[in-house]
């Protein structure tokens, strides 16, 4: 074992050697490829010798460089090298992919063009050049089982390139730091980065890194050098887990393995997925995270159904005007059913408290989980349950029985935290035994989306993101960060940002309040976070009270799909403004925010079709910069190709629904 693991060292470490000098000279024997996208306007320049070596480029510009593409592993060949070239193929595919649950359009388009490298010693890597960017993966194919050490990658940027990026301390990890935005040398030795990481180039063209199809494998990350280069690395797999504190941060990774993942020794890995755009509407219109992922398992989706989820949190201590005690109880719940019922909101969700953090299989008192679901049945509402994702896996049939018997139609797992590869196994045994059981399925607590959404449609959303809950005691998600996640987080697919607050305040006037949290930046631009930031199942953060108070508003809300048949970016710069379009049909929901500048927009209606149309609008009233409740409803009529003209506050916001008119 440690002949074969000291061989594999010294092989890895002339690989290493290789990478500085193949810039510098010719290697003999060196093997070159070219890939280009279907446009023409992406180039990837590929060498294999001693190693796996690309460069990525648009038009004559290098966007990035790659070497060290390898794995190291237990398993060596000595006498068949790795890396000499059995055979390589291409072949060029456009297809339509149409996703079973349309939170972004009803249909993608897939073109690209594929090298596939086929190495001795039954290794392989893929290459697929897409219009909007590069992916790569790494295949094996052996009899035997196969422990990774780790899997390789380092990249090249240019001096005064910069990052936006989150960072944690270890691996065990919520994904729910602020991003940072650093030129690439500032990024210190050792500093580990959660993918999607973006990196934005001198001349404003953006390369997103990030992964997909990523199952039964650890989650990659990128760690900083000090230099213009980012290396790969990844979490090593668990050997002993945490066992004291809290239920909420028990079970995460005290102790690990010397190796990242022992897997089939034939399999393919994930996609490594560099993505290039111009600007930030290229960012938003990238779909390929989602068209690198597995088809899906589930054959039938009827079941599956999006919808607005009104959960009690925090809500349920903050109801007013009611002849009961507000709590976690039956009457509570009930209120919360009515509230979902009037307004047409699918589901309700008992969130942290409904059962002791330890026990799925028992309600607290003064809960009759029985009444409360058949109650809901008769309304037409459906219920959905919280819990800590390890108490879910210790009592995992009884608990899932037991769901299945009260009719919960969804699940929301909290508090993993990892992403090694027995929590990345986990996530996707979840979503298989939810299923199974027809129940959707929201994680937080939770790693980027990798593609599982598209292998199992009933995984609807997840956080893995600072969301609403975090004005509860920071400041972090403020109009700033909202101005980044449709072109970062976003990127990787749907999350659970929970937006819409009635609780409204501006840059002056925030305070964290744990109990009853507002949120920053106006009522407009509370309300346009339900149309920017995409979720096919979006949760409204305040009580049915703050909601029936303001009736008009919430009204305007309940009339919002949440699945679109098309997507279109209007307009944004990133971190500053974005202005995003989705229609249903005939119909369309328009969203604008700004950051805490005040700002003047105008935006073209040459996206729709022509003829005439009628536009209602959620707008930031006059004195919204410093009243951020403030807002007023404005109607009016105009024909297609018309110039819009928006005044946004001080984290402002608008939102509009447009409708054609018959005959005009």
């Amino acid at each position: 074992y440690s002949d074969l693991r000291n061989l594999n060292c010294l092989f890895m470490k002339k690989l290493r050697l290789l990478l500085l000098t193949i810039s510098s000279c010719l290697i003999i024997n060196a093997q070159k490829y070219g890939l280009t996208s279907p446009d023409g306007r992406l180039t990837a320049g590929i060498e294999i010798d001693n190693g796996i070596y690309m460069a990525l480029l648009s038009g004559r510009t290098t966007l990035l460089k790659a070497g060290n593409i390898s794995f190291e592993t237990f398993y060596v060949a000595p006498d068949i090298p790795e890396f000499r070239v059995r055979t390589a193929r291409t072949r060029s595919v456009s297809e339509t992919v149409f996703p079973q649950i349309r939170d972004k359009a009803e249909a993608f388009s897939s073109n690209y063009n594929e090298l596939e490298i086929r190495l001795r010693g039954n290794y392989s890597v893929t290459f697929r050049l897409f219009n909007e960017g590069l992916a790569y993966r790494l295949s094996y194919s052996l009899k035997d089982s196969l422990k990774i050490v780790s899997e390789n990658l380092d990249l090249y940027f240019d001096q005064g390139d910069s990052v936006w990026f989150q960072s944690s301390e270890t691996f065990n990890s919520s994904y729910e730091t602020p991003y940072e935005h650093k030129d690439i040398n500032d990024i210190g030795k050792g500093k580990l980065c959660n993918l999607p990481v973006l990196i934005e180039k001198q001349n404003g063209t953006f390369v997103m890194i990030t992964e997909s199809d990523l199952y039964d494998y650890p989650g990659m990350w990128l760690a900083g050098t000090g230099k213009e280069q980012l290396t790969a690395t990844h979490p090593r797999y668990p050997e002993k887990l945490t066992s004291s504190g809290s239920e909420y941060n028990r079970n995460q990774v005290a102790q690990t393995h010397d190796y990242i993942a022992w897997v089939k020794g034939t399999r393919t890995f994930p996609w490594r997925i560099f993505a290039v755009a111009d600007n930030e509407k290229e960012l938003v219109d990238n779909n390929m995270v989602y068209l690198l992922a597995s088809p899906a398992a589930v054959d039938d989706v009827s079941w599956i159904k999006p919808g607005v989820v009104m959960f009690d949190w925090w809500a349920k201590h903050n109801i007013f005007g009611v002849d009961f005690k507000a709590g976690i109880n039956t009457e509570t719940a009930k209120y919360f059913i009515d509230f979902c019922a009037e307004y047409g909101f699918r589901y309700f969700m008992f969130d942290d408290g409904w059962s002791p953090e330890n026990d799925l299989l028992t309600t607290v008192p003064g809960l009759d989980m029985e009444e409360v679901t058949s109650y809901a049945r008769e309304k037409g509402v459906d219920i959905m349950l919280w819990m800590i994702w390890h108490t879910l896996e210790r009592q995992w049939e009884e608990a899932f029985d037991l769901f299945q018997k009260w009719g919960i139609k969804g699940i929301k797992v909290d508090f993993m935290n990892r992403d090694d590869q027995w929590m990345v196994s986990f996530y996707e045994k979840m979503a298989k035994e939810a299923a199974a059981r027809k129940m959707i399925v929201d994680f937080h607590g939770a790693y980027k989306p990798c593609g599982l959404g598209r292998k199992y449609p009933n995984v609807l959303t997840r956080e893995g993101l600072i969301e609403f809950e975090y004005n509860g005691w920071t400041d972090h998600d403020n109009p700033l960060h909202h101005n980044l996640l449709p072109y970062i987080r976003m990127f990787t697919g749907s999350m659970d940002y929970i937006p819409a607050t009635m609780r409204n305040a501006s840059r002056e006037n925030f305070r964290p309040i744990g109990d009853y949290p507002m949120g920053q930046g106006t009522r407009a631009h509370a309300m346009a976070l339900f149309v920017i930031l995409s979720s096919p199942l979006t949760m409204l953060p305040d009580s049915p009270s703050d909601y029936f108070r303001e009736e008009e508003c919430t009204r305007f809300l309940a009339g919002i799909p949440v699945v679109w048949d098309e997507t279109k970016f209007l307009g944004g710069k990133l971190g500053k403004y974005t202005v995003i379009a989705r229609r249903s049909g005939s119909e369309w929901y328009v969203g604008a925010i700004t950051d805490w500048d005040e700002r003047e927009l105008d935006f073209s209606t040459d996206f729709l079709g022509t003829g005439a149309y009628r536009l209602e609008a959620i707008e930031d009233g006059l004195n919204a910069n410093k009243r951020a409740e403030d807002y007023r409803k404005t109607e009016i009529e105009f024909r297609a190709g018309d110039v819009i003209k928006l005044h946004l506050a001080s984290g402002g916001g608008w939102i509009a629904h447009i409708v054609p008119l018959i005959n005009k």
